[in-house]
């Protein structure tokens, strides 16, 4: 699946810009075009093709979207200082500080704020989309992953201060997202899937559909290339059928406003192969029920026009119940504007409308960036604008109070990035939470000390667990003790009573407030238990400590008791490392011992018959060795095993790897109950729902107490210790742990 590259001279870049730029703005930009090209004169791209064509690329990108000159000028040298010998200083001295500012807001950062790491020049091809091949060690790995995260989050951190260098930032991406077939099938997928969990929704939070649809296509094409072929050739199939349809209906329809004297511009609105996949996720339904629903959008000259429109719409055919939103009278939360609408047409088969003013159109096509198309038409959107601009920063609000990259970035996908829904207090206030908030995140966005003391829920006036999540419409009233603090189970993401950034922080501060020397002995305390659960006895403080960046085991204790650091990263860490597998197989794996010989790839040799080495019996996680025998394929051996180091014959050995094929483990676990009816179904029904399977299981039930032993096979520790704290939150269930050896 290659990408055709597009060049684009700077000559159809300068036709682009918008009419309103002055002739020193045209200049401003052929200057940074000049110092960019020489700065990536040597420079090529993985397609092949001259650096300079990216940087051009991201540029035309901005000119559609008609941001300011400097903005486009940013564009073209957003990469001089990542890649070249241009610094910070000599972009401030040449161009100004806003550029500067804006160049700096999209570099990557090449060192870790506050690590020791060595110090290296990022040659071009490290660029996202164009990266080296990365480095084994789990410890390198994962010091690139926080590398990442502290690049997004310097991002976001810029983005609550200017969000011009989120623009730039998307229009780089969405440039690296068209090339992406030119890169290695590993990095694409983990590119791909990176621009549909933070580039795609951030495009759609500043409300700029334009690149929204385009990278949820590109992402989904690269993360699921035979989903989206199977249904790009299914449109295919039929989109010259579909599109005499819509003309059919568009001349109806033309015909129908006219004798209404409701003027309107028509046209076909184009599905997304990406929100096909979605709706046919969401609502289970085949590809045929989807791309039977026609699409059609009706551009009207006024908002009273648009409601007239619909009403003769609405006369014509018969609404479809449950298919209308007004989200003119109640905008979205990123300020979309439209009236949407589902009627059955003449053929009895449905018609989606959509029904806006132009000017709601250029909102959802270029959201935020519309602000500056209006002030170039002579008309104002600053009051907009600065709406925009502060819900973002009040959705952000708890960006300062996080320090750890990885726990922000996710914080930026609950809190920000997800959708919205709306809930009402007792008195009929509206309260905005991110879908999938529970009455513990509405009573923190209410009131700190609300949340703190918070101790139960009623919606719609019944009480519910504080698990719920909320619905929009929903009446949350919080129930509150009078004195008292959160407790720390909220922080057990397990658990899933608290979502929202914003309210974690909370509860975090809550307990910073509490004594160091408690939380050294709660958190000490939570973790031995959570070892022992998992059957975990050898364990070396110091070096843990140390490889989570603390000086000694205390400071990771006391992370531990305040809720900076969580069990569950510990034991996802430890999951992570080589010696996962032998913590976990005390029994033999799920699988027959001939399937493990399944998870070796022989690099260079697709299909080699290939089997483990009886000598070392190597161990997913060991370093290994290919050998290859005679009329036997390759034997597999750890680098280490002595039969391997006196080979002389080094022409035989090949480089082999672990590969993906998932392995699970029969784990032993003793759970301890009072019994109760139903308790053996909920503990099924839990681990069902985990994708966990049950090998073996014996009950023994004596004076009220059920004593059940279990054997399930889990992938590895990350997903046992989950299971067990669900296992432990059932009702009348004392405890869940492995089973002790002997």
């Amino acid at each position: 699946m290659k990408d055709s590259v597009i060049a684009i001279p700077l000559e159809k870049l300068m036709e682009q810009l918008p009419d309103n730029y002055t002739l020193a703005d045209r200049e401003l930009i052929q200057r940074a075009y000049r110092v960019a090209e020489e700065a990536h004169r040597e420079q090529k791209r993985h397609s092949g093709e001259p650096y300079i064509n990216h940087c051009l690329t991201v540029a035309s990108i901005l000119a559609d979207l008609r941001v300011p000159p400097e903005v486009v000028a940013a564009g073209l040298l957003h990469d001089t200082v990542e890649d070249t010998s241009i610094t910070l200083n000599d972009i401030r001295r040449d161009f100004g500080d806003t550029i500067a500012v804006l160049v700096d807001g999209v570099t990557k950062l090449t060192n870790l704020p506050r690590v020791s790491r060595a110090q290296h020049i990022q040659s071009p091809d490290q660029k996202e989309g164009n990266e080296p091949p990365e480095p084994e060690p789990s410890t390198t790995l994962g010091r690139k992953q926080d590398l990442k995260s502290e690049t997004l989050r310097k991002t976001f951190l810029a983005m609550g201060d200017d969000v011009r260098v989120v623009l730039i930032k998307l229009a780089d991406r969405l440039h690296n997202m068209r090339t992406l077939g030119h890169m290695p099938e590993s990095k694409r997928k983990r590119i791909a899937k990176e621009t549909l969990d933070i580039f795609a929704p951030l495009a759609n939070r500043l409300g700029i559909w334009q690149i929204k649809w385009e990278l949820e296509d590109l992402g989904f094409r690269y993360l699921e290339p035979e989903k989206y072929k199977e249904i790009a050739e299914q449109i295919q199939e039929k989109r010259s059928d579909r599109e005499e349809q819509i003309e059919t209906i568009k001349a109806t329809l033309e015909k129908l406003l006219a004798n209404n004297n409701i003027k309107a511009e028509i046209s076909g609105r184009p599905k997304h192969i990406y929100s096909i996949y979605k709706k046919m996720t969401q609502k289970g339904k085949p590809f045929d029920l989807v791309r039977d629903v026609r699409a059609v959008r009706l551009i009207v000259p006024d908002v009273p026009s648009c409601y007239a429109a619909l009403g003769v719409i609405h006369t014509h055919w018969r609404p479809i119940p449950g298919e209308f939103d007004d989200y003119i009278a109640a905008p979205k939360d990123n300020f979309y504007q439209s009236l949407h609408t589902a009627v059955i047409y003449d053929d009895k088969r449905p018609l989606e409308v959509q029904i806006r003013t132009q000017e709601m159109h250029q909102n959802a096509e270029y959201g935020i960036a519309s602000h500056w198309r209006y002030k170039e038409g002579g008309k104002s959107s600053d009051k907009s604008f600065e709406q925009r601009i502060n819900w973002l920063r009040k959705m952000m609000e708890w960006r300062s109070d996080v320090n750890d990259a990885q726990e922000f970035v996710e914080g930026m996908k609950t809190d920000v990035f997800q959708d919205r829904v709306y809930v009402f207090t007792p008195r009929g206030d509206i309260i905005d939470l991110s879908a999938g908030s529970t009455p513990i995140d509405f009573a923190y966005h209410v009131h700190t000390d609300i949340g703190h003391r918070c101790r139960g829920a009623r919606i719609n006036g019944k009480l519910v667990p504080l698990y719920q999540e909320l619905k929009t419409g929903d009446q949350v009233e919080i129930l509150t003790a009078k004195r008292g603090g959160p407790s720390r189970d909220w922080l057990n993401p397990n658990l899933g009573l608290v979502k929202t950034q914003r309210a974690r922080t909370k509860i975090k501060a809550w307990f910073k407030k509490q004594e160091d020397e408690q939380n050294l002995a709660q958190g000490r305390a939570a973790l031995e238990r959570e070892l022992q659960r998992l059957g975990i006895t050898e364990t070396n403080y110091e070096k843990m400590a140390r490889e989570l960046g603390f000086k000694v085991p205390d400071e990771m204790f006391i992370a531990l008791g305040c809720g900076d650091l969580s069990v569950n990263k510990i034991i996802k860490d430890i999951s992570e490392t080589p010696q996962a597998a032998d913590i976990l197989e005390i029994t033999a794996p799920t699988h027959d011992q001939k399937s493990s010989t399944d998870a070796v790839t022989v690099v260079g040799l697709k299909g080699l018959l290939s089997t483990m080495a009886k000598c070392c019996n190597p161990m997913p996680g060991d370093q290994i060795v290919g050998y290859i025998t005679r009329g036997r394929g390759a034997t597999i051996h750890r680098q280490d095993c002595p039969n391997i180091l006196h080979r002389k014959d080094k022409e035989r050995f090949l480089q082999v790897g672990w590969g993906k094929a998932e392995r699970t483990f029969a784990v032993p676990v003793t759970i301890k109950a009072y019994d109760r009816q139903g308790l053996m179904g909920d503990i099924s029904n839990l681990l069902t729902n985990e994708g966990v399977n049950i090998a073996d299981v014996a009950v023994n039930v004596k004076q009220a107490h059920a004593d059940l032993k279990l054997v399930v096979e889990v992938r590895d520790l990350a997903q046992l210790s989950r299971v067990l704290t669900r296992i432990e939150s059932l009702p009348n269930v004392l405890e869940a742990q492995r089973t002790k050896p002997g």
